[in-house]
């Protein structure tokens, strides 16, 4: 991973955009960040921190101070970093959670967190990711290294630099798992785990199918009782051998047992084909006796049938000769019956034709031909009568028409007559309503002015709460940060003061002395209450530090809330917010009284023009109506002659009658009665010729038949289904008797040896059942027999190849548990590591051994690290220990006995080391950029020249180092410097240019 540029806005100490080149130092490979106390150095980390993880170190577990304070409302924060891992060139841009001014409306809101993550792609930037969740997951695939790794291997922050050297092993365990992608190695571990429980649960299923088989070939041994000569209850052999060969002794047995049953059916099977071969003999001579006795009683009741025979033969003749005779009987019927029919229908027609007046002895057809042409005379004069009642209706509209129009005349008349009346009215009322509407636009600007007095007045009000908030608040922040500034004296006098016990604290009795050399130490110094640690002093230094930018803050905070509030005030004139509510009730009322003349007018005005409207349209609806009195007149005088002329033509046509309709309906009934009774007439006479014809037809045939009347022949007569019913039985009596004469016959003629009584038969069944049922035995204990035989050799044939199973699983499983033992770090692994503990392992010592070059040279060659495989106690992770050798002494010792002097060198070297590890390795990360956040304050001036001259040589190396450190001897040895600084105003900025770099 290389850093290429970094851009700082509204973060930390910065308020405008300050950037970072570093390109620019490739070529020097050691970057100094400089500056006084306070400055912001360590903020240039943060940003890079913050830009790839969106946390910073130093505010991991507290409030995250990311927005600088000295930036103004409208200032923007921002933080973005260009740089690149493998081959791709990233860009990435975030910006914290923040107030700002509200775009609409006024007031403050919250900006929200936000990310962008970019690809350089041809030379142009394409968007990968736009949110802070997704840009997280992408970098986290990028990077390959979280947060807290991050802060191990390549940005060692204050207070995390020597985290790495003094990690417990699971901690180391996790980092170096990620920088060297050996989380492989676990997932072998746990896949050979997982075969080795598979290869267990295959030993255990298989073992427990071969003792189920085994066992189930037992049991059935026992119950075809083939066991050899144990008693009941006796306990079998334990060994698998001798229950193998029991189980064969038991199989030879069962074998010996199909034999034996084999031959017993087969005698079986004789004797019972013996007796069923007897008894069928037996049973067809019994049944011919049986068959003669039944023809005999068939033929006697066949003869007993024949004189109902020679009936039906007699009854068929005379229905056939019958049926000849069918189409005249039913001729001569519809004669007759039609002519009944005519009789009746003339006699009706003579009915009515009387009760139309008609003249019974006259001539009707020529009564008939007179009707017809009077209706049609009628029938004209019919429409006559109906063109006199709509003239008559006509007329009476016409009429109404005129009396109607005359009524609408009349009214309009009046109408017009009112108006001028009513519109000088509308006119005055209109002049009052535009003189009042005339005040809206100054009465509308009277109460914006005092809408805005208003609120102004109440945002006075509530800023003077706020503002009494900040300045408690404020008050507060300067007490706290009192305290803590008196606390870091406090203890830093207590800490001088207990020097001497510290130092006498750890002096070992025969070892030298740290100050003055000897091994003997008569009087050392006693501790005066409990020891100032430099943890003691950095945490009461952070409240300090904390406390103070509280103060800062909260001084912002209240100086803005007193201009907002002296700007409110102004804009109200001192008005309270009471009374300039009531000035805008009353600028309202005002608006609403001029906005409610200005509507009357307006209203007024469309009713002057509605008035106008309706003149213009009474006038013309009046010019209209008269026209239409005229042409109703004219309309009526010709309407009523008309009517005159009908009346007379109509008076003539009624005659006696109340109207033509009336006549013409009369004359109708009568000519209708009259056509009826000719009608009539005419069909009586052809159906009494049509019945006579019928009649002599008929005679003349019954007189050649066997009947002797027409009634006769009709009984004789039968359906064609009856007809055919008599023939076939008839038919079938004949064959019957024939087939049941020779039946008999044959019978008669093989007759000998037929007498079979039932006792003979029931003797004879009763043998064949006895046979049937050994036979059945017979075949059910060979089936049982045999069935029993191959079970069991199946159950043995499975048993042996489920026990070689068991072999063959047994010998899998020992070795796939001996080789997952083995990975976990079980027995019999004597190091109890797994698989990737050592390979991490192995990794670590060449870190150490990369590490020992660098710090032998930094320590003179006293201390070396030592990478230790001790077992870790309680279950802790072992193998991946570091302990130190000092030279002086020859013994191993913790990293946590250094002095901080001495752990910030062995930290440098072991994050040298390590990076330079990593970076070898093919598959792991490349660290071509290495921060390193002070801790040069602790060394000694010539301890400080030999950890420059190992930081100087990483130049050959390709690798940039950033130092951060205040240390003036440090300027005068890292040309390369970037110079952060503090303006008089507050905020700072950053220095890159070849006046720094000197």
């Amino acid at each position: 991973m290389k850093l290429h540029r970094l851009e700082l806005t509204g973060f930390g100490p910065f308020r405008q955009t300050q950037a970072v080149d570093f390109d620019a130092f490739d070529d020097d490979g050691l970057l100094l960040i400089s500056g006084r106390t306070g400055a912001g150095k360590s903020s240039i980390l943060d940003g890079v921190s913050f830009a790839l993880y969106g946390t910073v170190p130093r505010y991991e577990g507290g409030e995250k101070r990311l927005r600088s304070d000295h930036s103004f409302l409208t200032d923007p924060t921002e933080v973005r970093l260009e740089f690149t891992v493998g081959q791709t060139r990233w860009r990435v841009t975030r910006a914290p959670e923040y107030d700002r001014p509200a775009k609409r409306g006024g007031g403050i809101t919250t900006e929200t967190a936000r990310a962008e993550l970019e690809e350089l792609v041809d030379g142009s930037w394409v968007g990968r990711a736009a949110k802070p969740r997704t840009v997280g997951e992408v970098l986290g695939d990028v990077l390959g290294v979280n947060a807290q790794q991050f802060q191990q291997v390549i940005l060692l922050a204050q207070n995390k630099f020597s985290r790495f050297l003094l990690a417990p092993g699971e901690e180391r365990q996790t980092l170096l798992r990620t920088l060297f992608g050996t989380k492989r190695f676990e997932q072998y571990r746990d896949d050979l785990e997982q075969r080795r429980r598979d290869a267990q649960r295959e030993l255990s299923a298989v073992d427990a199918r071969a003792r189920t088989l085994l066992g189930e070939a037992e049991r059935l041994i026992d119950e075809g009782g083939l066991a050899d000569g144990r008693a009941d209850g006796e306990e079998r052999p334990a060994d698998l051998a001798d229950r193998r060969a029991a189980a064969d002794h038991a199989l030879q047995r069962a074998e010996y047992r199909v034999e034996q049953a084999a031959t017993a059916q087969d005698q079986a099977d004789a004797a019972h084909a013996a007796h069923a071969a007897a008894h069928a003999e037996l049973v067809q001579r019994a049944q011919r006796g049986r068959d003669r006795a039944a023809a005999r009683a068939r033929l006697t009741e066949l003869q007993e049938r024949e004189p109902l025979i020679a009936a039906d033969r007699a009854r068929l003749e005379r229905a056939r000769a019958a049926a000849t005779l069918r189409t005249p009987l039913e001729t001569t019927e519809r004669a007759e019956r039609a002519h009944a029919d005519a009789v009746a229908a003339a006699a009706s027609a003579a009915a009515a034709w009387r009760d139309a007046d008609g003249d019974p002895e006259g001539d009707v057809r020529a009564t008939l031909d007179a009707l017809t042409g009077e209706l049609a005379r009628w029938q004209a004069a019919l429409a006559h009568e109906a063109e006199l009642e709509r003239a008559a209706a006509a007329v009476r509209d016409l009429e109404r028409e005129r009396r109607v129009v005359g009524e609408l005349l009349t009214a309009i008349d009046q109408q017009l007559a009112l108006i001028p009346d009513e519109r000088a009215a509308i006119d005055e009322q209109l002049a009052a309503a535009d003189q009042a509407a005339s005040r809206v636009a100054d009465v509308r600007a009277t109460l914006a002015g005092a809408v805005d007095v208003r609120d102004a007045a109440r945002e006075a009000a509530t800023l003077a709460t706020e503002v009494a908030a900040a300045e408690s608040a404020y008050a507060d922040a300067v007490a706290v940060a009192g305290a803590a500034g008196a606390r870091v004296g406090e203890l830093l006098r207590q800490r001088l003061a207990g020097y001497a016990g510290e130092l006498a604290a750890g002096l070992v009795a025969g070892e030298p002395c740290a100050v003055c050399g000897s091994t003997e130490h008569p009087r050392p110094a006693h501790r005066a209450g409990d020891p100032v640690t430099d943890d003691d002093l950095a945490e009461a230094e952070r409240a300090r530090d904390v406390a103070a930018a509280a103060e800062k803050q909260a001084a912002g905070v209240a100086h803005e809330a007193r201009q907002r509030h002296a700007t409110v005030r102004e804009r109200s004139g001192g008005i309270a917010p009471d009374a300039a509510a009531a000035a805008v009730a009353a600028a309202e009322a005002q608006l609403r009284a001029a906005e409610e003349a200005a509507a009357a007018a307006a209203a007024l005005r469309d009713r002057r023009a509605e008035l106008d409207e309706l003149t213009a349209a009474a006038e013309t609806e009046r010019a209209a109506l008269a026209e239409r009195a005229l042409r109703a007149g004219e309309q009526h005088a010709a309407v009523a002659a008309d009517a005159a002329r009908l009346e007379a033509m109509v008076a003539e046509a009624r005659g006696g009658y109340d109207s033509v309709a009336v006549r013409l309906a009369a004359t109708t009934v009568q000519r209708d009665a009259a056509r009826a009774l000719v009608d009539a007439d005419a069909a009586l006479a052809e159906r009494t010729r049509s019945r006579d014809a019928a009649r002599a037809d008929l005679q003349a045939l019954l007189a050649a038949s066997p009947f002797t009347s027409a009634d006769d022949a009709v009984a004789a007569l039968l359906e064609e289904s009856a007809l055919a019913t008599l023939d076939a039985t008839i038919a079938e009596h004949r064959a019957a008797l024939t087939a049941a004469k020779q039946r008999l016959l044959d019978l008669e003629l093989d007759t000998a040896g037929d007498d079979v009584d039932e006792a003979q038969l029931a003797a004879s069944a009763t043998a064949l059942a006895d046979a049937d049922a050994a036979r059945s035995a017979a075949i059910a204990a060979h089936r049982d027999a045999v069935g029993t035989a191959a079970r069991l050799r199946g159950l043995l044939a499975q048993t042996d190849a489920a026990y070689a199973d068991v072999a063959e699983a047994a010998e899998a499983a020992a070795i796939v548990t001996r080789l997952a033992d083995t990975v976990a770090g079980r027995a019999p692994n004597t190091m109890k590591m797994d698989l990737e503990t050592f390979v991490l392992a192995a990794e670590l010592e060449e870190i150490v051994a990369a590490a020992n070059i660098r710090l032998a040279e930094m320590s003179s060659g006293r201390y070396t690290l030592h990478h230790s495989d001790a077992r870790a106690a309680r279950g802790r992770a072992s193998g991946l220990g570091i302990d130190v050798l000092d030279a002086h002494t020859g013994r191993l010792r913790p990293p946590q006995s250094l002095s901080g002097g001495e752990t910030f060198l062995a930290s440098l070297a072991l994050a040298l080391g390590l990076g330079e590890v990593v970076t070898a390795r093919a598959g792991g990360i490349r660290l071509d950029t290495l921060f390193v956040d002070e801790g040069f304050g602790s060394l000694d001036p010539e301890t400080l020249e030999l950890a420059m001259r190992t930081l100087d040589e990483l130049r050959a190396g390709g690798r940039t180092v950033g130092v951060i450190s205040h240390v003036e001897a440090m300027k005068e040895q890292v040309p390369a410097q970037v110079l952060v600084e503090a303006t008089p105003e507050g905020p700072s900025v950053i220095r890159q240019d070849p006046a720094v770099r000197r």
